[in-house]
């Protein structure tokens, strides 16, 4: 029985100190964007100074693009 004493504030707070970091979790913005991180992983990373898709747009062919833009690729 005096176990008890001690167990179960013990238990209430670590149920406080639970709410206290999902409550943190929520205001600093941790589940703003659920389904971003699990659709990421299925696309390759994108050099940003690629412009080929954007050039096709326009109607323009890939090869007309400034050498000065270019850079090396992302290492692996």
């Amino acid at each position: 029985m005096p176990a008890l004493y001690v167990m179960i504030p013990a238990a209430l707070l670590i149920v406080a100190i639970a709410i206290y970091i999902f409550f943190w979790a929520v205001d600093s913005g941790q589940y703003d964007d659920l389904d971003g991180p699990a659709h990421s992983i299925l696309f390759d990373d994108q050099d940003p100074s690629h412009t080929a898709a954007v050039d096709a747009a326009k109607g323009q062919p890939a090869a007309e693009q400034d050498p000065a833009k270019k850079s090396e690729p992302p290492h692996a």
